[in-house]
């Protein structure tokens, strides 16, 4: 079996991507389509960008994935009655009959990725047809598990990819030949990405596309922690049931490859001075006075012949390299492939965050993971924290430890572009 991105595979079942009948904004019942998306939950920076978002238009879509109320008994209800009176005002309608639906973003630039959003089985581990290549926080399935409970629906699709055939692929051909007709809906968001959408409801499509996906089993890009949420409430419910699928863009990489960014740390109540004496001795400390783009193009420098971080906060750069050999030897687990003790992330959750800084790294108080560099800087240098840089991983190195059934330090990678929440949701009761 064509593996995404691995070597050949045997797998009981392969990826079954299942129609269904979405939910989308009625355009005359608000003010634009534009207004309505949110990026991914764990995307939003929270306070500033939470509040634009709620600020672009009264049924933004970040009321329902990232509701507000004093406890998270009372979010989830708030979600879930905003859900109810959207659908019995019309503002989101059912489409009216189940299908499958191609997505494409645009960003104008040369960047263009299409790909199949479906309710996708939800498959146990040891199939390997779904697999994930990051640790995930049991306090974010727990959240997320209790707001699609409360909603009873999959507001916002994950990411997936796998390795198809390109431009041969059955999938390429129906996604392509779709793209060729009016979409059902075409927006421009503030980000410059332009985004169009198209339902595929011939039974013939779709049965090509379900039986060329047979064969492949995919990577999680983006989204581990709401696949283990699918998984866990899959376990919740007797099968038969809705809750044996959830919601996920799945995209052909050897057609429309994919951009991996890092995601970077805020560490609460650690200011830049504590973090950096901590560190002189054991890894090499060099100041950097210059602006941001140039302080991560010497970051990536130093990230190709090593471990290496920027750290920030004080108003300055900070390129932290050279790790001492025998601090890595007593604080890295060996139990794991050499790509993994020789990550980034590795290291900065082995080393740094448990040994040399001693943050406990599933604690929302100590740490918050942000995925824009700039953002990150600005929040430590406003609430006197230290801002952890990272490197991206190269995509090869995700993919071949995700087939060895090795998983990454959390928060590891940030796959691109992500899709926009709020263009198409799945209610499991429709």
């Amino acid at each position: 079996m064509n593996t995404a991105g691995h070597p050949e595979a045997t797998t009981r079942r392969g990826l079954e991507l299942t129609p269904f009948r979405g939910l989308r904004y009625d355009p005359d019942r608000v003010g634009s389509l534009a207004a309505v998306t949110s990026p991914p939950y764990d995307v939003v920076v929270r306070p500033d960008g939470l509040h634009h978002l709620q600020s672009a238009d009264p049924h933004n879509i970040v009321r329902l994935i990232l509701p507000e109320a004093a406890t998270p008994t009372a979010r989830n209800a708030q979600a879930a009655d905003t859900l109810h009176r959207w659908l019995t005002d019309g503002v989101l309608t059912p489409d009216p009959e189940p299908g499958l639906y191609v997505y494409e973003q645009h960003d104008g630039n040369g960047m263009l990725q299409r790909g199949l959003i479906g309710a996708l089985r939800v498959s146990d581990p040891a199939e390997g047809v779904v697999l994930p290549h990051e640790d995930v926080m049991p306090h974010i399935v727990a959240d997320r598990a209790a707001l699609m409970r409360a909603t009873s629906a999959n507001l916002e699709p994950l990411l997936l990819t796998y390795r198809g055939n390109g431009p041969a692929a059955a999938t390429t051909e129906v996604v392509e030949r779709t793209a060729e007709k009016p979409p059902l809906l075409a927006t421009t968001t503030e980000d410059g990405f332009s985004h169009r959408l198209w339902s595929v409801t011939d039974p013939g499509d779709v049965a090509r596309i379900q039986s060329a996906l047979a064969h492949h089993q995919a990577l999680i890009a983006d989204g581990h922690h709401r696949w283990a949420t699918y998984c866990l409430l899959r376990a919740e419910h007797p099968s038969p049931s809705p809750w044996d699928y959830g919601l996920v863009l799945l995209v052909d990489t050897a057609r429309y490859p994919l951009r991996v960014r890092a995601i970077h740390r805020l560490l609460h109540g650690l200011p830049v001075a504590d973090a950096l004496a901590a560190l002189y001795g054991r890894f090499r400390v060099r100041r950097l006075d210059a602006p941001l783009a140039e302080a991560l193009a010497a970051l990536g420098d130093a990230a190709a012949a090593g471990n290496a971080f920027l750290l920030a906060g004080d108003g300055a750069f900070h390129l932290v390299d050279r790790p001492d050999p025998d601090l890595l030897s007593r604080t890295v687990p060996t139990d794991r492939p050499t790509a993994w003790r020789t990550l980034d992330a590795t290291v900065l959750h082995a080393t740094l965050l448990a040994h040399v800084w001693h943050i406990p790294e599933d604690s929302p108080a100590h740490i918050a993971y942000i995925h824009d560099a700039s953002a990150t800087v600005t929040k430590a240098e406003r609430d006197g924290g230290t801002a952890v840089l990272m490197h991206p991983v190269r995509e090869e190195v995700v993919r071949d430890l995700a087939r060895q059934g090795v998983t990454m330090p959390r928060k590891s990678t940030s796959f691109g572009p992500k899709p926009a929440s709020g263009l198409v949701l799945r209610a499991l009761d429709i």
